[in-house]
């Protein structure tokens, strides 16, 4: 059955909004900014090797194999880098498109489910939650995941709400078999299976007619298994073909170390089991936490009234928050995929809670949090106060940043919306947006991104010298104008050879220089080693070492370890010049 006319161009009218939403949250300073730490420069890192080397199954850092995700996030950041040749927007571009997705999903499930102003509202509030604002902003792996975890969702809401419709049941089990393949937590979508067995089991209202499925309910398990043989297949053909120890030990370190083993018994970020409820949704789901307060009641009445078209999607968001809060490895990013469903359940309760006075209130003294916040700032770092100070030197950051700027920027819009206060949260986040990013990620990129240091480091080590590196960052390789030598990628993990290693290299022949954080100095290069202090990154101080190192350290480093690494932009750069002669 066709829309009337004019109700498509409403919903296009709708889509506008969301969009703009989008370019002033999220696509604000896009090709303003190199990588940022952490995972920034390493995702960038390994796609800008893929692409050079023509490797796409063994994904590799610095030379060494790259085991702890999966690679579908580091191939869309290599699609884009081999379309538009720029980082810059390559490395933002797959969590911009992310986000948008993950909207227009939102979206067209809340439309569906409550009508076109409950979409709109649960659209626009998840677009201004601040947690979804703040990784879709960045290269984190994150908002991928959160989109494909949705899609999956969207899927199976498809079918057992507003079904039967076995093509979404099947597809939302391949979208979160694409997820598995991005970020191993992308099988979420599957365990809405559990709740809908319990709400059809006893009855509940909204649950769609699905008399018969019989072999069909087998579809979701096959589009699951069939989604993750695009990777899985392949990749262990490629091991068995290659043949050699270091894909072997690829294979098992992704397939069961970093997810069974990562889940079970982190080895960081441990957290206390109530780490997302008292620390992470209370600011980070803001507005929804706040929201909470009028949407709770719905939630209750639509229990009462066995709802399964809300309480479904909600159980859903309880059993990821308990998957997660089992584990003791915890980081707030983790239940990002939560809120997009959430969105939804609350979807028909929006528009009711946001005529409501009190909402419009807190939405300005929300807002007025922010401002106070940032004026406070300014004032401080205006006037020169020591703690503010320090606090930019601390993080390396030049101290007449223009905060004020920001400042400005969201009075003017906290202003703006003194009339219908409703609309001071969303234009002071926006405002601070558009400010952070046209004033401030400019301005500290060079330090933040590791270029100015790195460039530091290259500009002091002639280049007739080699250059090793030891425990290094991962946006080091991005600035790099030379061959360098490593000794594998985040070697504190599993051992403590590495400085070892590093000492036998420097040792075994003049004209050699290691890249050291200083808290790694002692035993091999304290002492007889030449030590030249190069500054601060990534929070820590580095020397420059060359010299004699410490002969017990020599004698215990293993050749075996040394890397050899060329980036690409020296490789391309040296093979120009060879054209040219």
């Amino acid at each position: 059955m066709q829309k009337p006319a004019g109700q498509a161009a409403i919903a296009w009218q709708d889509l506008g909004w969301i969009l703009l939403a989008l370019l002033v949250l999220v696509a604000s300073g896009i090709g303003l900014r190199d990588p940022w730490p952490a995972d920034e420069p390493r995702f960038a890192a390994v796609a800008r090797d893929m692409v050079a080397s023509g490797d796409w199954w063994f994904p590799r850092v610095g030379g060494d194999l790259y085991q702890d995700k999966p690679p579908l996030f580091m191939w869309l950041i290599a699609a884009v880098l081999s379309v538009t040749g720029s980082m810059r927007l390559a490395f933002l571009l797959p969590s911009l498109l992310a986000a948008g997705g993950t909207l227009i999903l939102v979206h067209d499930l809340a439309r569906r489910l409550a009508g076109r102003e409950a979409a709109l509202a649960a659209a626009l509030t998840l677009a201004f939650t601040l947690q979804f604002v703040l990784v879709s902003r960045g290269a984190q792996i994150d908002a991928t995941v959160c989109f494909l975890i949705t899609l999956g969702v969207y899927g199976f809401a498809r079918h057992l709400l507003l079904g039967p419709a076995w093509g979404w049941y099947f597809a939302g089990a391949a979208a979160s078999g694409l997820g598995v393949i991005t970020k191993g937590v992308g099988f979420l979508p599957l365990l809405m299976l559990i709740p809908y067995g319990v709400l059809r089991r006893r009855g509940w209202q909204g649950l769609a007619p699905i008399q018969h499925g019989g072999w069909r309910w087998a579809l979701a398990p096959l589009g699951f298994l069939a989604a993750i043989a695009l990777w899985l297949v392949p990749m262990l053909l490629a091991v068995e073909h290659r043949g050699l120890p270091e894909y072997a030990a690829y294979r098992d370190e992704i397939l069961f170390h970093q997810t069974v083993t990562r889940y079970a018994s982190s080895w960081h970020h441990v957290k206390a089991w109530y780490y997302y409820f008292a620390e992470v949704i209370p600011v980070l789901w803001l507005p929804w936490s706040l929201l909470a307060f009028w949407l709770v009641p719905h939630w209750r009445r639509a229990w009462l009234a066995q709802d399964a078209r809300t309480w479904l999607l909600l159980s859903w968001v309880a059993f990821v928050l308990l998957f997660f809060t089992m584990s003791p490895g915890k980081r707030g990013v983790y239940v990002l995929p939560a809120i997009p469903a959430l969105a939804v359940a609350a979807a028909a309760a929006l528009p009711a809670v946001y005529r409501r006075r009190g909402v419009a209130r807190a939405s300005a003294a929300l807002a007025g949090v922010i401002v106070t916040v940032l004026a406070a700032f300014a004032i401080a770092e205006a006037s020169g106060h020591p703690k503010v100070l320090a606090l930019l030197a601390e993080e390396g950051l030049p101290a007449d940043l223009p905060v004020a700027a920001l400042a400005i920027a969201c009075v003017v819009a906290w202003v703006a919306a003194w009339r219908r206060s409703l609309l001071a949260w969303p234009l002071v986040l926006g405002a601070l947006a558009l400010a952070f990013s046209w004033a401030i990620e400019p301005r500290i990129d060079p330090v933040r991104s590791g270029r100015a240091f790195t460039q530091r480091v290259l500009a002091a080590v002639p280049p007739r010298e080699k250059l090793g590196l030891v425990a290094y960052k991962e946006q080091f390789l991005l600035y790099l104008d030379r061959p360098v030598v490593n000794f594998g990628h985040r070697r504190w993990r599993t051992d403590d050879g590495e400085t070892a290693d590093a000492a036998r290299w420097l040792a075994a022949a003049p004209g050699r220089v290691l890249l050291v954080p200083d808290a790694l100095l002692s035993p091999c290069f304290a002492g007889a080693a030449v030590v030249r202090p190069v500054g601060h990154s990534a929070g820590e101080p580095w020397s420059l070492v060359s010299g004699t190192p410490a002969a017990a350290c020599v004698a215990r480093g293993k050749v075996s370890r040394i890397i050899e690494y060329s980036p690409p932009k020296y490789v391309a750069s040296r093979a120009l010049l060879e054209r040219n002669h």
